[in-house]
């Protein structure tokens, strides 16, 4: 399971980079900093079962919310 969970968010990660036309390691940092992968392991259950196009809208809402400028 936790192998699952950590492939995901590799590629979760690497869709929000492209969408955003950051490195991986920029998209991760941003990620991090607005507590998005915070709340991917507290909401990996569900986020798994949907689009990576839905998931980066809603991580870039959250950090936004939390003051992210994405």
């Amino acid at each position: 399971m936790a192998s699952d969970k950590a492939q995901y968010l590799v590629a979760l990660i690497a869709e929000f980079a492209e969408h955003y036309g950051l490195t991986t390691t920029q998209a991760a940092k941003y990620l991090s900093q607005y507590k998005a992968l915070e709340l991917y392991d507290r909401q990996y259950g569900y986020l798994h079962t949907q689009s990576f196009a839905s998931n980066v809208r809603d991580l870039s809402a959250y950090c936004r919310r939390m003051g992210g400028t994405l």
